[in-house]
């Protein structure tokens, strides 16, 4: 068998993937934004329980396209995330929030 260089299994090897150059596109180094670690907003009001008729809070959680925000988004922690979630198609159930944006 021949070598064709690179290491590891198929699809080329070395580290480079060729393309575009490293930096951004003026040639300086990349720069990473600070961005600040989301919170569970439920969490830290203590909030025992995630009423589906406050539609303000829930309205939040669901923008223009009445898409569920997920959990990274958000910024939500799991129990609560699920909590939200059961209350927005609780809501969308009795027709007090819309399931599309139509």
């Amino acid at each position: 068998m021949g070598d064709y260089g690179g290491g590891g299994g198929g699809g080329g090897g070395g580290g480079d993937r060729g393309g575009r150059p490293s930096g951004n596109r003026f040639g300086g180094r990349k720069r990473f934004l600070f961005r600040r670690r989301k919170y569970c907003k439920f969490c830290e009001n203590k909030a025992v329980y995630i009423d589906y008729k406050d539609l303000k809070t829930l309205q939040n959680y669901t923008p223009e396209r009445s898409k569920i925000l997920p959990r990274r988004i958000s910024g939500n922690c799991a129990k609560h995330q699920r909590e939200l979630m059961r209350a927005i198609k609780r809501a969308r159930m009795i027709a007090l929030l819309p399931f599309t944006c139509d």
